[in-house]
């Protein structure tokens, strides 16, 4: 019992809520698209993708601790791993045998909506298999690949995913609410680098605020948070999406705010961990907002 309850840990519980929001997006697009909702295909996509973000996460925490990276790392709430590892190296194994258990349950999740829905799903469940064991290793060495990769494996493949198996086919609207969360996990775990510079060089990662510097990568950040709502806007514009989307764009009011600490802040690690949090919010309730709209719209 005790060490079942020391993996909760490395599954980093509290940011497996990001994922129901994920998901949800892409339910609520699906059945705002084709008018129905089949909650039982919704309930095993969930599954899917809770334990495809598990499998990534203790992957992380297995490798950070096998690299020595968590002995080096200023932990924050929001960056850093959990710590269970190092303060508990028994549990070394049990994480790893976890990682795989639920890349396993992922993978045949995905076999079993291949099997309903088609070999059109094929390419996103591949890659998003290689990104759950990849990234930690070898994504990150690139910085442009650890940019885009968060918001491909949360926005593209998880919200195009679930569109997908819940109607059989790809729209523009499946793409148009998948962009909003690709820009906003991007932008997530962008900022969560920052205080990760000095330990993640050590190892020779390789991230934008590693490449260029916080203050640069902190205009990216700006960029893609931008960009997300921006995406809401086009989506609604072109019909892609109902008008009542545009709740989405509520979460300005936290994004204004955040923007002026990530560009003021971005080297001052203890002044920007306020930011850090904000920013989790508005990646959880910008998609359940553009999914409420999708709902009554």
């Amino acid at each position: 019992m005790h060490n079942l309850k020391a993996l909760l840990g490395p599954m980093r519980l509290p940011f497996l809520v990001l994922t129901p929001a994920c998901v949800l997006l892409g339910f609520a697009a699906a059945t705002w698209a084709s008018g129905q909702a089949n909650w039982l295909h919704f309930s095993i996509a969930l599954i899917g993708a809770i334990s495809a973000h598990i499998s990534v996460n203790a992957f992380n925490e297995y490798f950070d601790f096998k690299s020595g990276l968590d002995t080096r790392t200023q932990r924050t709430p929001f960056s850093g791993g959990s710590g269970t590892l190092p303060a508990m190296p028994e549990m070394e194994r049990p994480a790893l045998i976890m990682a795989w258990a639920t890349f396993a349950l992922t993978a045949t999740i995905g076999v079993y909506f291949l099997t309903i829905r088609g070999l059109a799903l094929l390419p996103l469940g591949i890659l998003g298999l290689i990104i759950i064991f990849a990234y930690t290793n070898w994504i990150i060495r690139n910085p442009l690949l650890c940019l885009i990769t968060p918001g491909l494996g949360f926005g593209t493949f998880m919200v195009m995913g679930t569109y997908f198996v819940l109607t059989g086919e790809y729209s523009w609207t499946a793409l148009v609410a998948s962009l909003i969360s690709f820009f906003l996990v991007s932008d997530l775990l962008l900022l969560n680098q920052f205080p990760d510079v000095e330990a993640d060089q050590s190892i020779e990662r390789k991230h934008y605020p590693i490449t260029i510097g916080k203050q640069r990568s902190a205009r990216i950040y700006v960029a893609f948070l931008i960009l997300a709502y921006i995406s809401i806007i086009v989506g609604v514009f072109t019909n892609y999406l109902p008008i009542t989307s545009l709740l989405g764009l509520i979460t300005i009011v936290i994004g204004i705010p955040v923007i002026k600490s990530v560009l003021q802040n971005a080297d001052d690690v203890e002044k920007l961990i306020p930011a850090m949090g904000q920013n989790v919010v508005i990646n959880i309730l910008t998609p359940v907002l553009v999914a409420i709209g999708l709902f009554i719209g």
